[in-house]
């Protein structure tokens, strides 16, 4: 009850704010917990650009950015409340009743690329019910997946997994127990509180993209770089509350469903031009870059599909059929950057 008196209250105070929109104008505000320079924010923009210019203006985002709006943890409920009408959503790290969708971000092994990684959730998506129930009261406007991960650390190079043992690492969800099993302290946050984290050695280092390097700065608080490869898990991303969708009209929601392949083709190609960007930085800055044996990565993928499974199946605690979800991701996986929809069983 407090929770929705708040949200309410803030949903009042920014309509009390935002200026009306000239006549045949529909303005959609657009929040976002990342600053406008961020590759995330530019993959908005063009967006945004798009939207204004295939409705001829008569439909314009009004974004707010750096958190002005929407919580890290709390961006889906507050979407379906109103307090923006679009918005960045990080369902990975929310906190609660969206297990399987955290879950399902660690079964993307061989789905490397970031076109195959959007199909595959696709796929999951399209097979699971309970899968789809975890995003009610939300219109998903784009999914968002990302080039491989590594580890980012302080002060310590990593050329092997033991290398791991004993640092304290920020991961997503479905990498804490694989961490753990190396003998890492594994810990979860949003990513925009990473960088403090790291300055005051809170944690030792982070699983994180190249492109931190450049587009949250880690090249100032940390040192070293493993490239090990850890696959990347797609999500849903950008989403608006389903009662500002239906109270659009049947043409402006034509305009937006048509814009979630506009923006995710964008996330995709901004998050390629910071990968290189970010690594760059990262070379330029003196960050020493090492690798792992193969035999090390296979160790890697052999724990990752292991827990994986072992995630997928302690979802029944919750009356969540996880396995079936893993059986599906598994078959529709024909090959690297490669994947089918295929029904469990085929």
């Amino acid at each position: 009850m407090i929770v929705r008196s708040i949200l309410l209250a803030l949903t009042l105070l920014v309509a009390g704010c935002a200026r009306p929109a000239p006549e045949g104008v529909t303005e959609l505000s657009y929040a976002s917990p990342y600053g406008p320079n961020h590759p995330f924010s530019k993959a908005d923009q063009a967006w945004m650009d798009w939207v204004a210019r295939v409705s001829k203006g008569t439909l314009r985002i009004r974004p707010n950015w750096s958190g002005s709006l929407l919580s890290s943890d709390m961006s889906m409920e507050e979407l379906r409340h109103g307090v923006a009408d679009i918005g960045l959503i990080t369902p990975i790290y929310s906190r609660g009743g969206t297990h399987l969708t955290r879950i399902q971000a660690g079964f993307y092994s061989s789905a490397e690329s970031m076109p195959s990684q959007l199909a595959l959730f696709d796929c999951m998506l399209a097979s699971s019910p309970q899968l789809a129930s975890e995003l009610h009261g939300l219109k998903v406007l784009a999914v968002q997946g990302g080039p491989s991960l590594g580890i980012v650390t302080r002060n310590r190079a990593l050329h092997s997994l033991d290398d791991i043992k004993g640092l304290r690492i920020r991961a997503p969800t479905e990498l804490l127990t694989v961490l753990g099993s190396l003998g890492a302290d594994p810990v979860n946050m949003p990513m925009n509180e990473v960088y403090s984290a790291l300055a005051k050695g809170v944690i030792d280092g982070v699983v994180a993209p190249a492109d931190t390097f450049r587009s949250l700065h880690f090249a100032e608080v940390a040192s070293y770089y493993s490239t090990l490869r850890i696959p990347r898990g797609a999500y849903p991303s950008r989403a608006m509350g389903e009662a500002q969708w239906n109270a659009l009209s049947e043409q402006q929601r034509d305009i937006l469903q048509r814009g979630v392949a506009v923006w995710q083709d964008a996330l995709m190609q901004e998050l390629k031009v910071a990968w290189q960007k970010g690594y760059d930085e990262a070379v330029h800055s003196g960050v020493a870059i090492s690798g792992m044996s193969d035999a090390d990565q296979r160790r890697f993928d052999a724990l990752y599909l292991q827990d994986a499974e072992r995630n997928a199946r302690g979802l029944d605690r919750f009356g969540i059929d996880g396995l079936a979800v893993f059986r599906t991701a598994r078959a529709s996986i024909a090959a690297r950057d490669q994947v089918r929809c295929s029904k469990q069983g085929e």
